[in-house]
C-alpha cells in the first residue's frame, strides 16, 4: 500500500497539495509494485486541528477525477462526511483510522460496497494519546476486533470485506508497538488480513534515534518481521525498497 499525502504537513515530508504531482506520484507508486495506494487529505498529526470536512472531501475528489488507473485506491478518512461524499465516487477500500466509535462509516461501505480498514487505537484522531497505557495490549486488541467486526457485520459490512490494522504508534507508546510487531500472530485468529502500518513510525525514531525522512531502513526491518508473522498489507511511502524487500522475503523464507 503505497502512500499518497494530499496535504502540506504530513510527519514524513513527502505531503503533496498540487493533485497533477499527486497523480504522478501515484502513478509512480503502481510502477514501483504498490498493488494499493492510499490518499489522505487530513494528516493524522495531533499539533494542530482538523481541516474542515469540505475541504478534505474537495481534495480528495480532486485527485479521484484524474486517476484512471484500476489499482485499488484507499480513501484514508475517519470522517462520516467525508467518507459519504467521497466513495461513491471512488474507492474501493475506507481506511479508518477512527476505530470505528460508531457504525456510521461501516454503513457507508455497506451502501457503497467498499472494504472496511478497521484500525484500533483509543479516543478520537488528531488528540495526542501518549498517556495511554495496557496492562496488555494484545488482549485490548483481541476486544477492540471483535467488537468492530461485529459492528461492521450488523451493519452490512461483510466479514471478508474486513482488514485489520493495529494501529502502530496511535495511542500506543514504545514497548506497545514493540510487542504488537513481536506478537502479531495472535491476530490470526480474527481470519482476516492484517495491514501493518510501518512506514517512518515514531517507534523507529524511538529506537534508532532517526528524524522521520531517514528511517526507511527502519521501515524495511518491520516490514520483514511483519511479513515473516504473517501480515499481509504494508503501508510504506518508499514503495520500491519495500516490495523489491518484500520480493526477496518471499523467496528465501
Amino acid at each position: 500500500m503505497g502512500i499518497v499525502n494530499l496535504v502540506a504537513d504530513s510527519f514524513s515530508g513527502d505531503g503533496i497539495t498540487d493533485i497533477e504531482a499527486a497523480v504522478v506520484k501515484a502513478r509512480q507508486l503502481v510502477a514501483d509494485g504498490a498493488d494499493i495506494v492510499d490518499i489522505g487529505a487530513e494528516s493524522a498529526r495531533t499539533n494542530r486541528g482538523p481541516i474542515p470536512e469540505e475541504e478534505e472531501a474537495a481534495q480528495l475528489l480532486r485527485f479521484i477525477e484524474r486517476w484512471d488507473d484500476p489499482t485499488l485506491l484507499s480513501i484514508n478518512t475517519w470522517r462520516p462526511g467525508v467518507a459519504r461524499r467521497v466513495l461513491p465516487r471512488g474507492g474501493h477500500i475506507l481506511n479508518d483510522i477512527g476505530a470505528l466509535p460508531d457504525d456510521e462509516n461501516a454503513r457507508i461501505c455497506a451502501d457503497t460496497g467498499a472494504a472496511l480498514l478497521i484500525m484500533h487505537t483509543v479516543g478520537q484522531p488528531k488528540v495526542a494519546h501518549t498517556h495511554v497505557g495496557y496492562d496488555d495490549v494484545m488482549a485490548r486488541l483481541d476486544d477492540c476486533f471483535a467488537e468492530k467486526i461485529a459492528l461492521a457485520e450488523k451493519a452490512g459490512v461483510p466479514r471478508e470485506a474486513t482488514i485489520l490494522d493495529p494501529g502502530i504508534d496511535f495511542a500506543k507508546q514504545r514497548d506497545d508497538n514493540l510487542r504488537i510487531y513481536r506478537e502479531l500472530e495472535r491476530l490470526h485468529h480474527f481470519g482476516r488480513p492484517l495491514l501493518l502500518p510501518v512506514s517512518r513510525k515514531t517507534v523507529i525514531g524511538d529506537v534508532l534515534g532517526l528524524p522521520a525522512p531517514e528511517r526507511d531502513a527502519g521501515t524495511i526491518a518491520c516490514l520483514v518481521s511483519g511479513m515473516l508473522r504473517g501480515a499481509q498489507i504494508f503501508r510504506v511511502h518508499n514503495v520500491r525498497a519495500a516490495a523489491q524487500a518484500a520480493r526477496m522475503i518471499a523467496a528465501v523464507a
